[in-house]
């Protein structure tokens, strides 16, 4: 599987939304990466569904959507009539991970699970052949911007070997602190599927950037 590239739209201009939306369109890019925070799971707030309705209309490109939120399955139809292609629930915010994941299936949707850094992935160990993809974060979830989280090596080593026995398909997305230093390794280890903010649009030139992950050509 080569390589997926999802640059997170919380680290864009604002201000240059669409402009921002365009040159991901443009670039080698696979999808966008979508952080919805409600300010209870996570302390911090982003944007919610008219940001995302707007974003899916410019967009060429899959959304990749992950929930930092409480009480998840509330808004799963939601999610999908503003346009999720993608739908990441965080295992530790749904105490019926199973259910959670055959509904958002069941609107059409892939469906997959994030851990915290301090949650094993060996409690996925039931769930992880209804699983289209498993998001590790490799820094604490909420803001942008952070160090890498250097044992987030060993969970993907964990997961993959796990996923090969049970769910050979499955993508491995590794969110936060990815850039030039760590994404070989990241893919070496068995992620295939990279989620990049700050590096991508803090760069001074994010298409190539961009390129420069999709490529590991650093």
């Amino acid at each position: 599987m080569k390589t997926i590239i999802s640059p997170s739209l919380l680290s864009a201009n604002f201000n240059e939304l669409s402009k921002d939306i365009e040159m991901i369109n443009q670039s080698d890019a696979d999808w966008f990466h979508l952080d919805v925070m409600d300010g209870v799971f996570v302390p911090n707030i982003s944007f919610g569904f008219p940001i995302i309705s707007h974003i899916k209309k410019l967009a060429k490109k899959p959304l990749d959507v992950h929930l930092m939120i409480v009480n998840p399955d509330k808004y799963i139809s939601e999610f999908k009539k503003v346009g999720a292609d993608y739908l990441v629930v965080h295992y530790e915010a749904c105490s019926h991970l199973h259910r959670t994941i055959q509904s958002i299936k069941a609107e059409g949707m892939k469906a997959g699970v994030s851990l915290n850094p301090h949650t094993s992935v060996s409690l996925l160990e039931d769930i992880i052949g209804d699983l289209d993809l498993v998001l590790l974060m490799s820094v604490n979830p909420g803001f942008g911007g952070q160090k890498f989280i250097e044992n987030t090596y060993s969970k993907i080593e964990k997961l993959k070997a796990m996923a090969i026995k049970k769910n050979p398909n499955l993508i491995i997305e590794i969110d936060g602190g990815v850039d030039n230093t760590n994404a070989k390794k990241l893919i070496e280890k068995g992620a295939n599927a990279l989620v990049a903010g700050s590096y991508v649009f803090k760069s001074e030139n994010p298409s190539n950037t961009i390129t420069k992950l999709k490529k590991l050509e650093f």
